[in-house]
């Protein structure tokens, strides 16, 4: 379940709750407020979950353009094994797989840029949606809580 709507049944329990008179407490259903806060337990792991699996997305990007990369070195160096096989031809065969080489390198190192830049906006969104998440459930609980503080002793 989404914690964001764990987190928005727990303000509508807290909203529909009854006011006792003269005092800053509410009466709410104690089983209803247990098992939102139980389901939010379950919920914050999928959210890291959620992050393992960009985690893995960025692997397999990272895997696939490294075997790109590999294929495209083998054919260069096959190119350039076949080319240098004659004189007239090797320099210019050995110039175009260095060039080969590193359009392949430079292909490479953008594939696993974006990929990281794609994580890092992912984890960074995540990140936020928890420590919202987090911060509302705190205010939640430190509301309730303040609520069943008994009133300062007065001092007459």
């Amino acid at each position: 379940m989404d914690i964001q709507h764990l987190i928005d049944r727990l303000e509508e329990l807290f909203n529909n709750s009854k006011q006792i008179p003269l005092t800053h407490s509410i009466a709410m259903d104690e089983e209803l407020f247990l098992d939102i806060i139980d389901q939010m337990r379950v919920s914050v792991p999928d959210e890291v979950k959620k992050a393992q699996q960009i985690m893995a997305q960025k692997d397999r990007i990272l895997a696939q353009a490294q075997e790109s990369a590999s294929r495209t070195l083998a054919v260069a160096r096959d190119d350039a094994d076949k080319l240098t096989s004659r004189d007239v031809i090797s320099e210019a065969a050995r110039v175009k797989a260095e060039k080969i080489i590193a359009e392949a390198r430079k292909e490479a190192e953008q594939a696993k840029r974006d990929a990281d830049e794609y994580v890092v906006e992912a984890l960074t969104h995540l990140e936020m949606e928890i420590e919202k998440s987090l911060t509302q459930v705190r205010n939640g609980i430190r509301s309730i809580q303040a609520e069943h503080r008994p009133p300062p002793p007065r001092i007459e």
